[in-house]
């Protein structure tokens, strides 16, 4: 039976209790709050359910993940990055990033990204958290990502493009300031065929884990002050390498 999470305080059985089919699936309840989603990714797991079900927490194996030295820049990439227009920024509208990765897909009836999933990692933003990496042709906002940076990990949460490539770019700002500043691991949760053209890999479940264990010790987690429900999160100097990462 699925545990279901009913603690007032984030409280995970071990990933390794996580099913097999469908791959990952761990739990059941709990919040989103900021303290539930902090404590969840550094243990590696992630929300992710429909309207019509209870917040679903999991924990796949393997584990999908680019090293940001192995991002493939492709020589069309890097063209359009070189000769392209576009422009990238960090943080400038979160809020809009968001909505546009919520949106359904061509040929998808719906978003896993509903408004209360929308509303929690907004929470996270205002905490310093989340972090959007917005792309833009003139003054037209046309693809981004959003995730969570904790010290050297970034999870990945979701993306977008309304023009070629768009997404791409911004994966490619951010692969280049993890690697040139000592970023060590972009969390993509699970396979898709794009990910892994654009280099994503995956690892044991266990592998990612003891990456978080090394370089999120639990102890780097603890409050902030007395009576701070959110915990500490370590810092990520590569965020502010982000608009400038393909400028040299």
């Amino acid at each position: 039976m699925l545990p279901w999470l009913a603690s007032p305080i984030p409280a995970f059985p071990n990933t390794a209790m996580a099913l097999d089919t469908p791959n990952g699936l761990l739990a059941a309840g709990g919040e989103l709050s900021p303290t539930w989603l902090v404590h969840a990714y550094r243990q590696g797991i992630f929300p992710w359910y429909s309207d019509d079900d209870p917040i679903l927490w999991w924990s796949p194996n393997p584990r999908m993940v680019l090293a940001p030295a192995e991002f493939r820049l492709r020589r069309s990439l890097a063209k359009r990055l070189r000769n392209g227009g576009f422009h990238v920024t960090l943080n400038q509208d979160f809020d809009r990033i968001i909505h546009a990765c919520a949106a359904p897909r061509q040929g998808e009836p719906g978003t896993w990204i509903n408004p209360e999933m929308r509303a929690a990692y907004q929470a996270l933003h205002a905490l310093g958290i989340a972090h959007s990496i917005e792309v833009r042709h003139g003054d037209h906002l046309v693809g981004g990502l959003y995730g969570l940076a904790m010290g050297p990990v970034f999870f990945g949460e979701s993306m977008f493009s309304s023009a070629p490539d768009a997404s791409k770019i911004a994966l490619a700002h951010l692969a280049r300031a993890m690697s040139d500043n000592g970023g060590r691991l972009i969390d993509c949760q699970m396979h898709t065929s794009h990910l892994e053209r654009l280099g994503a890999a995956p690892i044991a479940r266990e592998t990612f884990i003891g990456y978080l264990d090394q370089w999120l010790p639990e102890k780097a987690f603890a409050p902030t002050k007395h009576g701070a429900t959110v915990p500490d999160v370590p810092a990520s100097p590569w965020l502010d390498a982000i608009p400038d990462a393909y400028s040299r």
